[in-house]
């Protein structure tokens, strides 16, 4: 049976030779292996060595200081502990609830923790995207209260690849002393990210998308008084007390080996993928009733979003079997309802379930998109004649 080409890069992608090499030093008794936290002997003093190298990585690939990078299991530990960390620090200040402005469009990892937090008390205004799923400084500033105290927004969707003015929508922020949060999963190692320039308080990374291990992540913190972070979890106080656990110096090194690579690689990734993705959407966009969603301008070069016509959405996805594609975020791939992304940039339900994210990435390679082309028009002219 043929393994089917991989173009699911925005979910996961795989971990790079060089990165897989590095992890595998720091697993066996050869290696260095032991918990960094150990301060009384040689092999924690080694492997505290090789997580404080990744940290210094990492932090090289946003232009941060090491000090300013808490370790954590991914985008989704660190959006929790930006916003329920930030909200508990203010309600311990102001003993009150206040008001926290994230988008509609956001990952469900932003979104899950703004339900939760509006439960306790909070208020959370959902902000609506332009129809090409971008956030506008306009509708930032409408949305500003007296009281609101933190805002967090996305730099690119997971879904439609289109890219947020972080810079001005923080300094909107900056200008009513408000904080930004950013989750960075989908720009990191993607587009060039300087988080001095940016003007962002807090900024989340995932490993695995960009080829590091899944299981790891980051939050950038902004060393400044204005930014206290409750921790979310006690036992230990490691992270300068702001994520207890012992650290997994193997996906650490992993994290820290791919950060380093994606700064090495990112200009000639970026040119070689839009080249692909460009191939790949001049193959299809004459096919009756196609529409791409979002902007093709203002966009990471990986991710192509497509809008079938008035394809069955279930029956399409099912039919492309020799592609891994996905019809929306990997955390909701399981259910065939609309894309709550897509639809609140306009599309109807029907034209939501039509639409599927190819997303491309560092290994793929020309002929998988030829292949790609060919295998979606023949599927495409069976189902129309169905």
């Amino acid at each position: 049976m043929r393994k089917p080409v991989y173009l699911d890069y925005a979910a996961t992608t795989p971990v790079a030779p060089e990165v897989a090499t590095r992890m595998a030093e720091c697993l066996t008794l050869e290696g260095i292996f032991a918990n960094p936290a150990s301060r009384s002997h040689m092999y924690g003093w080694q492997a505290e060595e090789q997580v404080e190298e990744a940290r210094a990585q990492v932090a090289a690939l946003i232009n941060a200081d090491p000090r300013e990078i808490v370790w954590t299991s991914g985008a989704t530990e660190a959006n929790n502990l930006a916003l329920k960390g930030i909200a508990e620090s203010y309600r311990a200040q102001h003993k009150a609830g206040g008001h926290i402005i994230v988008s509609a469009v956001e990952h469900k990892a932003v979104l899950d923790p703004a339900i939760w937090l509006e439960s306790q008390g909070f208020r959370i205004t959902r902000l609506a995207p332009t129809n090409e799923g971008i956030i506008c400084v306009d509708s930032l500033s409408a949305a500003l209260e007296p009281d609101t105290f933190l805002v967090s927004l996305m730099q690119v969707n997971n879904e439609l690849g289109v890219i947020n003015d972080v810079k001005a929508l923080a300094a909107l922020c900056k200008s009513r002393n408000v904080l930004l949060h950013c989750d960075a999963a989908q720009s990191a190692g993607k587009i060039a990210i300087d988080v001095k320039g940016l003007g962002v308080d807090l900024l989340s990374l995932s490993a695995h998308k960009f080829y590091g291990p899944k299981g790891v992540g980051a939050l950038y913190v902004r060393r400044s008084g204005e930014v206290k972070i409750a921790a979310q979890i006690h036992g230990g106080g490691h992270e300068r007390g702001m994520r207890s656990g012992t650290l997994a110096t193997h996906q650490l090194a992993g994290m820290g080996q791919a950060a380093s690579l994606a700064a090495e690689q990112l200009v000639t990734d970026s040119i070689r993928i839009a080249q692909l993705r460009d191939r790949l959407w001049q193959g299809l966009e004459d096919l009756p009733g196609i529409h791409r969603n979002g902007s093709a301008t203002n966009c990471v070069s990986g991710i192509l979003n497509i809008a079938f016509g008035n394809i069955d959405g279930e029956m399409l996805l099912l039919s492309l079997r020799d592609l891994a594609v996905s019809s929306g975020s990997a955390c909701n791939s399981a259910s065939m309802s609309p894309s709550y992304v897509l639809k609140a940039i306009g599309l109807s339900d029907e034209a939501a379930q039509a639409s599927l994210r190819f997303s491309i990435g560092r290994y793929t390679t020309a002929d998988e998109i030829e292949f790609a082309i060919e295998h979606i028009r023949s599927v495409i002219a069976k189902l129309q004649k169905a």
